[in-house]
């Protein structure tokens, strides 16, 4: 399909639009995609929704319990390269 090519589509009774399958294909947005609608002042934009709710780091931050002291940045560091050596490792 052309970018420039218009597809024109119906507003069913039940306030259902059915989208071509060209863009559905292109897409790959099977039965069962769920779609943000958001109105915007050029016209109805679809966008998949997100899988997750979008959280702030202060929502979860502590959300887990620690005993002990905290970890410094070196450690983290220390602990995160660590990981990626083993993983590497394994391939």
């Amino acid at each position: 399909m052309a970018a420039t090519e218009k597809l024109i589509t119906t507003v069913s009774t039940k306030g259902q639009v059915i989208l071509p399958s060209a863009i559905r294909k292109r897409r790959e947005w099977d039965a069962g995609t769920r779609l943000l609608v958001e109105d915007t002042p050029e016209g109805v934009l679809l966008k998949p929704a997100p899988v997750f709710a979008e959280t702030r780091p202060e929502d979860v931050f502590g959300s887990l319990p620690h005993k002990g002291r905290p970890k410094t940045l070196e450690e983290m560091d220390a602990g995160v390269l660590a990981e990626a050596r083993r993983r590497h490792a394994r391939d």
